[in-house]
This record gives structure tokens, sequence and C-alpha cells, in this order.
């Protein structure tokens, strides 16, 4: 955009310039030059940050959903592009917008503390935003634009320190943590002073749709009614809800959602099969053992149950941990005699089946467990037949995960992940996924496929779902159906994660 100023404008700046003498002070002339300038600029067409990045050619799509939430959405919604499409490039180009515009002084950017360092690496580097990581030695009043973690930001001294500043934007990542609003981390959020506000996640129903009535009730308070009136409009309950053009409309308004093959990129494609598999007789024998068991806690029941699904070792130390609390002899005795034939089984049946992908890949391929007993097991049995490996958890420091991504890339052949510890992590040099346990959440899978199958991908991604017949995983494979068809009524289509619609044949 040109904006022409006439001589007599420059004039009586220049004039003001020289006779007012809050203007001795640099800061505040900037404010008033701002000022002076944007009363000769009627409305803005476009955005004008693209020519102010050197280092960056954002894509099609990536600048469109940048004006629309600017010029159509008034700087409130949720970016929800699927994973690896580039969330945080279109929240900087907002940002960066904003800051020409002079509508943004002061930014708060709320990231899972994993990727803190690479959203400050992101502003400086591609949009030259001069971003920094809070410290509670800083004077707030003087750092415009900070980065850090809810986990950090909520707590006190932090807390009271950021909530008492005023900002003009307020960016959230991995906003899906925000859906429970009796947590605490929705609770701080709902505290922060802010005009405008941008919430990031690919997954804004992860699963019932409350979920995504909490995240816009968030940006904006009432746009969807009360809970009471939502439920009764949509017809809405927890896995449910009705498709309606105009709940769809609604959502469409605090929303932008990009799919990879509507942005005009060419994609690698997404292979996905579910493997159904049968137990030994043996460990079918010790499945029943686990379900017959006494326990009045059917949660402990449940995770007993997914973990033998899983492998021996999370069963044992379930077990075990049982065993000390227990008080009925009856139900130790029982135990005792389910952790002697768990010792008496072979190699896992899933264990097995993975090994064989592996074999037949001869690639570099991740595995996805939800136990850390699971991990280990999975590594001796993979040391076993000479396969390196490499682990990856939440437990690990920053530098620590750093390190086991480059052995991965460089050295192993694979590696054994869980959820907690894939977290903002890229993989696109990797083309096998196993999800070897599968979570009850479905966005969870799309989450762990989204590390592999991201732009940068040069090749098919295949991914494997395995799930033991006739156990509680049966079970788990309905729910995940069901969710998938709530989030793609309510938000939209949604890539292959479970299967492509063909069930495979061990």
């Amino acid at each position: 955009m040109r904006v022409e100023r006439s001589s007599e404008w420059k004039e009586g700046f220049i004039e003001r310039l020289e006779n007012r003498k809050e203007f001795d002070n640099w800061t505040l002339y900037q404010m008033c030059y701002d000022m002076e300038r944007a009363k000769v600029i009627p409305e803005f067409h476009g955005l004008q940050s693209p020519k102010h990045l050197p280092n960056l050619t954002p894509y099609a799509h990536q600048l469109e959903a940048a004006e629309t939430v600017i010029e159509r959405m008034n700087g409130k919604a949720i970016l929800a592009d699927e994973v690896g499409l580039g969330k945080t490039i279109e929240a900087g180009l907002v940002l960066k917008e904003y800051l020409i515009r002079g509508l943004v002084k002061k930014a708060l950017i709320l990231a899972p503390a994993s990727l803190t360092n690479q959203w400050i690496a992101e502003l400086n580097q591609k949009f030259h935003i001069p971003a920094i990581a809070y410290n509670k030695k800083y004077n707030l009043d003087h750092c415009p634009i900070v980065v850090t973690s809810i986990d950090m930001a909520k707590r006190s001294p932090h807390k009271e320190m950021i909530v008492q500043q005023e900002y003009d934007l307020v960016i959230i990542d991995e906003a899906h943590k925000l859906k429970n609003p009796k947590t605490k981390n929705y609770e701080f959020v709902q505290q922060l002073k802010k005009k405008f506000c941008l919430l990031l996640t690919a997954t804004p129903i992860q699963n019932d749709v409350f979920e995504l009535f909490n995240l816009i009730s968030l940006l904006k308070p009432g746009h969807l009614g009360n809970l009471e009136t939502f439920q009764s409009v949509f017809s809405a309950s927890k896995h449910h809800v009705e498709e309606d053009e105009f709940l769809k409309e609604l959502i469409q308004q605090v929303m932008v959602r990009n799919i990879r093959h509507e942005t005009g990129i060419e994609w690698t494609n997404r292979l996905v099969q579910i493997i159904p598999l049968e137990f030994t007789e043996q460990e079918r024998a010790v499945y029943s053992m686990i379900s017959k068991l006494p326990v009045s806690d059917s949660f402990t029941l449940l995770t007993l149950q997914r973990e033998m699904c899983s492998s021996q070792l999370s069963a044992v130390l379930t077990l075990e941990k049982l065993h000390q609390t227990s008080v009925q002899p009856e139900v130790r005795f029982q135990i005792e005699e389910i952790l002697l034939k768990l010792t008496e089984l072979g190699i896992h049946t899933k264990a097995k089946k993975a090994l064989e992908l592996i074999q037949n890949a001869d690639d570099k391929v991740i595995i996805f467990t939800e136990y850390r007993a699971t991990q280990a097991y999975l590594q001796a049995v993979l040391h076993a037949k000479g396969i390196t490996s490499v682990l990856f958890n939440g437990k690990f420091s920053k530098n620590k995960r750093e390190w086991m991504k480059q052995l991965f890339q460089g050295n192993a052949q694979v590696l054994i992940a869980t959820e907690s510890g894939s977290e903002g992590i890229n993989l696109q040099f990797c083309h096998h996924v196993i999800n070897y346990d599968l979570p009850w959440n479905p966005m969870k899978l799309e989450q762990r496929i989204g590390r592999v199958h991201r732009l940068g991908q040069t090749e098919d991604v295949h991914i494997y779902n395995l799930a033991i017949q006739q156990t509680v995983e049966d079970k788990m494979v309905e729910l995940l159906e069901r969710k998938i068809g709530v989030f793609e009524k309510v938000v939209g289509e949604l890539d292959h994660i479970l299967t492509d619609g063909k069930r495979s044949i061990s």
C-alpha cells in the first residue's frame, strides 16, 4: 500500500514538531508520529508485513489465514490448520502486521516449555521481532514481546507480574490444553488483559464437542451462547452433536482451518492401516486372569488391561504396586499367580509385529507407546535382534531431547517415544510410524503422525496402528471412530489417522 502525504500535512507536522515540548522525548515522538500518520490512512487493504520479511516467503494459505484474522475476525481467532502447515508462521504474520500498523505495542506468547526457545528463534530470525524469554528479574513494562510457558506464568510470583500487564495481543500455542475451564491454565488465561488473542491448535476437539465450546468461550465469551443453550440448540452431548450449518457458520467466524490437500502444495501420501492382532493362548489366559481381578477401582483394572495389551513389563510394574497396597490375602494371592504366569510368556504379540514391520521397512521408524516401561521393553527386544534404538519421553531435558533426536537422525534406526516426549519435535526424515499403543484421544494420533507428515516430508508416510482383538482395544477403536465423526461434523474434514477404510489382516 502506498500512502501519499501532501506538503500541507508535512508542513503542519513539522510545525507541531518544533513547537510542542513533548516531542523532546524520543518515545513520545515516535508515538505521536505514528498517530499523525494513521490519520491520513483511511483503512488498510492487504498485508503490509510480507515486504518487511526478507528471510521468509510465506505460503499462500498462511498469508490468507493472517489476512482473515486481521480483516474479518478482528484479531480474535483459533488457528486450527492441520499439523505441519505452519500455524506459527501465521501467528507471526499477524503479530508483525499489527506491529507495523501500530495496533500492537505489547504482546505475550504462551507456549509449552519445550517450544519457547523455538518461538523466540523464529520470531527473531524470520520476522525480525525482538522477542525475549520471560524472566522475573525483568521489568515487564519495558519488555514489549515476551515468550514463556503457561506452567511458569500461572505460578507465583510470575502470575501476579504478568496479569497486571495490559497486552495488545496474546498468542497461545497448543491451545487444546485449555479445553477444561476448571483448570488453573484456563483461569489464568481468562485473567489476562488482552485486546487481541490467537489460539493455536490443530485439534480444537480432542474428545468431545464441549472442548471447542470452552476454547471459543475463552476467545469470545457468549459467541456460542451459554453451555445450557449450546447443549439444547445443537443437541450436543459428550460424543455426539447434530450436523448443523448454523453451528459451522458460528465456528467459522472465529476459526481458520487449512487442510493439506486444499493448500495447493504437493503432499506425499499418508498410507494408514489398522493391524488387528490375536493374543497367544498363554497371553489370552493372563489377560483373562487380570480381567477377573476383584479390584474396586475400575480405572486400575482398565489400566492393567491396557498394559497387558502393551507389554509384560508394564503390567508387572502395576501389579507389583497393587500387591504392595492390597490388604486382601485373596487378591494378593491372585496377583502372585498372574506375576508368575507373566514370567513364562515369550516375546509379546505386539512386539513381534513391531519387529516384523521394522525389519520389512529397512528404514527409520518411530514407535509411539503410552508407557515408559514398554519403551524399555521394546528397546531390549530390538537390541536382542541387533536393531539400534533411542528413547524419547517427557522426562528428558531440552538438551537430552535434542541429543536423542540427533542420534535418531544420524545413527539409530528406531525412535521409541511417548506422547509427552514427542511434543514439538519435527521428524520429516522419518517415513514410518507405528502406533504401538492406541490412545483414547484420536487427536493424539493426528499429533503423532504430524511429527512426520508435515511440510518438508519428501516420501510417502506409512502408519501402522496395532490393536489386539477381543480386548479393551476393540472398544478403543470403536470410541476413536465415534470421536473422529464428531470432529468432522463440527470442525471439518480430517486426514486419515486410524484407517484408510480398509482393515488389514495381520
